[in-house]
């Protein structure tokens, strides 16, 4: 591949395709072929338009066909002169834009090490395309591992519960695309790239249950290793976040967004990692966001109950209408909030919620002034008329 830049991609596949090996080991071959082409950048290079180009050269061809044929030659020297190139510059440009044609620009750099490493880790990417369930234990130096780490695990929405590990660290379950219903493949794909993250951890071990083979037989599927710092991405905001926070700088409210990876402990649920905190500029009250846009019904619910029990903080979860919940499955006075969206989260939808709890703050503070208030929160809860008392 090195060799080969600036060489087309037809000739870069040849060349790879007459290195020899025994039978058994062509899907070796075939194998690292196709982790070292991931790695290639391919581009089209002719300034000249190739379908523009075709229909200009395919049309005097047409017009200048004889019984006998026509001059190929004579042809490609007509469109050149016409355009002002040579019929070499015609003859490359013509089928610049088929993926044959495109050449080679760069190759990013790997060690052969690496390369083999990257070959055994796609082969068990490949058994987690089959998972039912997947168990990791992961055990990080710092609290900021275990952040990057739940961080990424939501970027790939994996539907996904933490709890902490009797023995350290942390225990991850995570469903896998065969205990779901549709989007099987998608969702495998974002398992897979779970293996990349984990190499991260300073110690981890994965198992995993999956049906093998055309009869889908049970089978336990087993994986440790270690800290191998590689060249992943860094993990960031899934982009329904990202927009969200964008959307909700955008506004003029009393609430500023931070990016938020802090670890929150769900007493009966386990441990949630929110997506952004919404802090109060003036009281400094923080209220968290999870989104657990198209997860299970039953994560909802499961969050819906611990909200009811009474939390430490408050927090506002994000849920797609699919998943068919009500907002009203949490009452006003809670300290959490449900946020159902379409398509698209609204940053109005949250603010509003926000306000809501800001609402309940300012309540409480003229509750403890005048009894008055007391007896309108217990009979009405946060009724709009209570923010017209002069009092409020």
């Amino acid at each position: 591949a090195n060799g080969h830049v600036g060489a087309t991609r037809e000739e870069l596949e040849a060349a790879c395709a007459a290195i020899e090996g025994r039978p058994q080991e062509r899907r070796l071959r075939d194998g690292l072929l196709n982790l070292v082409m991931d790695r290639c950048e391919f581009a089209a290079t002719s300034a000249i338009e190739p379908t523009e180009l075709r229909r200009d050269v395919f049309l005097r061809a047409a017009k200048s066909r004889t019984a006998d044929g026509f001059d190929r030659a004579a042809v490609l020297s007509a469109v050149a002169t016409e355009r002002g190139l040579s019929v070499e510059e015609i003859e490359r440009a013509i089928y610049a834009d088929l993926r044959g044609a495109q050449v080679l620009s760069s190759v990013k750099a790997i060690a052969p090490e690496a390369l083999v490493a990257g070959y055994d880790r796609a082969q068990a990417q490949a058994v987690l395309l089959r998972a039912v369930r997947v168990v990791v234990t992961v055990r990080c130096r710092a609290a900021g591992g275990y952040r990057a780490l739940f961080r990424r695990i939501k970027f790939l929405r994996l539907l996904h519960r933490i709890q902490p590990d009797a023995g350290g660290g942390y225990r991850v379950e995570i469903d896998g695309p065969y205990s779901l219903f549709e989007s099987v493949t998608k969702y495998g794909l974002g398992l897979a790239m779970l293996l990349p993250v984990l190499d991260a951890c300073e110690s981890w071990q994965l198992v995993a249950d999956v049906r093998w083979g055309k009869t889908r037989g049970k089978l336990t599927f087993r994986l440790a290793g270690a800290a191998r710092p590689g060249d992943e991405e860094p993990a960031r905001l899934p982009d329904e976040v990202a927009t969200l926070a964008a959307s909700f700088r955008a506004l003029e409210s009393p609430w500023s967004v931070e990016e938020d990876a802090t670890i929150l402990e769900l007493p009966g649920v386990g441990l949630c990692v929110p997506d952004l905190a919404f802090v109060h500029r003036d009281t400094g009250e923080t209220v968290y966001l999870e989104v657990l846009g198209y997860w299970s019904r039953e994560a909802v619910w499961q969050r819906v109950k611990l909200v009811e029990k009474g939390l430490p903080f408050r927090i506002l979860f994000a849920v797609s209408e699919r998943l068919r919940v009500s907002e009203a499955a949490l009452g006003k006075e809670q300290p959490g909030a449900l946020v159902v969206y379409k398509n698209v989260l609204s940053a109005r939808a949250v603010e509003e919620k926000l306000a809501r709890f800001d609402q309940r703050r300012l309540a409480r503070e003229c509750a403890k002034l005048d009894p008055a208030f007391e007896k309108a929160l217990a009979e009405e809860g946060l009724s709009e008329e209570l923010a017209e008392w002069p009092e409020y």
